[in-house]
This record gives C-alpha cells, structure tokens and sequence, in this order.
C-alpha cells in the first residue's frame, strides 16, 4: 500500500491509461478524483474502484477550461480535504500530413495536450504550496522527441509538456512538490487500436521488446512516481517504450536479433 490515503487527481481517467492508472492507485491504497470529459466513463470506473473496495469520485471536468480545471480541484479538496498527486493524462490526437493539417485541429490538440496540462498543474500546484508538498505527473510521449510523421500538433504539445515539466520542478522544488512526465510508446489503447493492421505492425518493428505496452505499463511506472520510492526524482521523464528511444534506427522488429551465445 505505497499510496496510502494519499489523494490523488487522475484527468483523462474514463479509459486506457487514466483508467488503468486510477486502478492502480486505489489498489495502492490512494483516494482518487477521475476527470474526464466523458463523466459516464469516469463513473464508471469509480464504481470499478468502489467494487473492489476503494474509494473514488467522478468529476466532469473540460482540461482546456481554466474555470472548470479550478472547479474540479476545488471539488476533490471538499470532498478528501487535500491533493497530493496529480497526474495531468487527459489527452487527445488529430492525424494529417503537415501540409493538410487543419488549423482548428491544431489549436484543439494544443488546447488539451498542452493548455491542459498547464492549467491542471497549475491549480493542483496552487493546493500543493498551500499544504507543504505533492506531486505532479504528466503524460508526455516519445513523439516529443522524435518528428512522428501526420502528427505535428500532437508532437508539438508533448515536446512542450516535455518543458513544462523540467520548468515545473524547478520553480516547485522549494515547495516540497516533484514534477516528472511519463513518456508512453505505442499503447494498447482506443487511439491505437483503429490503427490499420499495417500501420500497427510498422510500429511494432520499430520496438525493440517486439510489442505495444499495456495501459498497466504506463500505470505501474505512475505508482513508483508518486510513491515515497521517488522522492528524489523531479524534472524527469520517464520513457515507458519498449526501448523505442534507445533503439535508434532499429528496424530489426521482434526476434531478428541474432541468438545469444554462450
């Protein structure tokens, strides 16, 4: 139980990686606040964590709306009476070749990838000074590092969660809070699974484990960020990727690896 009675504000957490993260948390022994835009989702799993005996609320809450973000801690505040961890999740993708790419499409991802994540940490920092400490969790993505093609909005705002993140931990250190990014490779979630078979078996070469990671993945490296087992980490991202960054130009895909000698 490495989250004992911690309080803990997942955005994004009707699917994939904030459902399975606010899973994990609760198992932990965490108090968790979901918000999503799709607040069936977000109930449902609250009732998922209350089943197995936790504790959770589901809070609708637009990331892109700083009267909402304020709203929405102020209401996990009333109800556990503090915030100790954020993880800023909610996110969302536009694929077009650059030269297509709408503009109205580009301000939407900024406004929830980038924007969003600004104005959640924003707020939970503001609670965070007023009771002596937190910490704050972001989710990048390996696309901030690398120029994914049909994508640039998405790799734009992650590049800047990228920054945001390092900023945060310098300018929150003084408070007591750490602030770390997760940066996930191909997950198995909603936005990858329409991927056209093709597309994901491309993907998959490029990954040196030879596979997508789970939403499980992504969730178990959260738990260690806000457990007491990171309290001394702060500016970092994490890469939870199979090995994507460090491989480089690999394109060997899975198994191509000449066998292993004794």
């Amino acid at each position: 139980m490495r989250l004992q009675g911690r309080v803990t504000a997942i955005t994004g957490g009707a699917l994939g990686i904030g459902r399975a993260t606010a899973l994990a948390f609760a198992a932990e022994g965490a108090l968790v606040a979901l918000g999503d835009v799709e607040v069936a989702g977000a109930e449902a799993v609250a009732r998922e964590i209350g089943e197995r005996g936790g504790r959770a609320i589901a809070i609708p809450v637009d990331v892109g709306d700083a009267g909402q973000v304020a709203a929405f801690v102020e209401r996990v505040v009333a109800t556990y009476g503090r915030l100790d961890v954020m993880f800023a999740n909610a996110g969302i993708a536009h694929s077009a070749p650059f030269l297509e790419h709408p503009e109205a499409q580009w301000h939407r991802v900024l406004r929830v990838n980038l924007t969003g994540v600004f104005l959640c940490c924003q707020a939970a920092a503001r609670q965070m000074v007023a009771q002596g400490g937190g910490r704050i969790i972001t989710t990048a993505s390996i696309n901030g590092f690398r120029g994914v093609e049909n994508l640039v909005g998405y790799n734009a705002a992650k590049a800047g969660v990228i920054e945001l993140t390092r900023t945060m931990a310098v300018e929150l250190a003084r408070h007591e809070i750490t602030v770390n990014a997760i940066a996930p490779a191909q997950i198995d979630t909603r936005l990858t699974r329409g991927l056209p078979e093709e597309a994901r078996r491309r993907r998959v070469e490029r990954i040196p484990l030879g596979r997508f990671g789970e939403p499980e993945d992504v969730a178990r490296a959260a738990v260690f960020l806000a457990s007491d087992d990171a309290s001394y980490i702060t500016g970092h991202t994490l890469a939870v990727d199979g090995g994507y960054l460090a491989g480089g130009l690999w394109s060997g895909g899975p198994g191509r690896l000449p066998p292993a000698r004794a």
